[in-house]
């Protein structure tokens, strides 16, 4: 009886010690590979956020057309994130090739990524290329989740909560898709509905997310054996964002009433990625 809630105190341990300030100050410095270091916050881009929305609405019109849906003209090019010209490939109209989920994200971004068991020992499930290739600098997931700002309360939903993402400037992403961080998300989701228009994609609450991208949460740490190939990056969602293409964006903010855009974090491609390759990013980044 002892050895057993022992051992479940460890594995809860193992998955709240990230988040345990004090332990994150002292083990630091026993793996230097394992961080992340900028400057200052602002320079905490790979790239800038114009490519990141470029990806993101490439994959999502394709998506939306072959859910059915029609965009809508609307004057976007005051916004420098939105091309005004939509390619045919982009398009999807042709009616030959009705892709979905995986296939969409192929044809638009080049490459598959899904969930698997993970490569390393007892670190779980892991996100992995499946096919194709990722070049340095793309776009490659997104982490899902209800999104805090710092005031907000999050305390229930962190207990045992290893998802719990915590962006620079001190706003929270929770990102479990399990007990009551997913009752708060679909909560927040139906909340925010305006009329025919869904404002998030809560899908990525399941095992087949609409939006193939948005199974960030699952990357693992790098090691000193499995260096970082992918980075997070924060990313404000511009005013300008079609309103039809929101419902394939894997996050929600917890109040209505917040006037700051909504965050999301993507993560990018450090390095040239290969099929079969595990995705690892960095958990912590040291801004000085």
């Amino acid at each position: 009886m002892l050895g057993a809630t022992l051992q479940r105190f460890l594995n809860s341990w193992r998955s709240y010690r990230h988040r345990f300030v004090p332990w994150v100050v002292l083990n630091l410095s026993k793996n230097e590979k394992t961080l992340r270091e900028v400057e200052e916050s602002t320079k905490d881009k790979l790239v800038p956020d114009e490519q990141v929305s470029r990806s993101l609405l490439r994959l999502f019109r394709l998506l939306f057309r072959n859910h059915g849906g029609t965009l809508y003209k609307v004057p976007w090019a005051a916004h420098d994130h939105f091309p005004q010209q939509v390619t045919k490939e982009e398009d999807g109209r042709d009616g030959a090739y009705r892709a979905c989920g995986q296939d969409a994200m192929f044809r638009c971004l080049g490459f598959c990524i899904d969930r698997r068991p993970s490569s390393l020992p007892s670190a779980g499930t892991g996100v992995f290329v499946t096919k194709g290739f990722v070049p340095k600098g793309t776009t490659v997931a997104m982490y899902p989740g209800t999104v805090y700002q710092p005031y907000e309360p999050i305390l229930l939903q962190s207990i045992s909560n290893p998802f719990v993402f915590r962006c620079i400037d001190g706003i929270l992403i929770d990102g479990n898709d399990r007990g009551i961080s997913r009752m708060v998300f679909r909560s927040c989701s139906d909340r925010d509905r305006m009329g025919p228009f869904q404002m998030s994609d809560t899908t990525w609450l399941t095992d087949r997310p609409r939006n193939p991208l948005a199974v960030g949460q699952y990357v693992n740490n790098c090691s000193s054996e499995r260096p970082a190939n992918v980075c997070y990056q924060e990313y404000d969602v511009p005013q300008g964002f079609p309103m039809e293409l929101r419902q394939y964006l894997p996050n929600v903010n917890y109040s209505q009433d917040s006037h700051r855009p909504l965050r999301c974090v993507v993560l990018v491609s450090l390095r040239d990625i290969r099929a079969e390759e595990e995705l690892f990013s960095n958990y912590y980044t040291i801004v000085h």
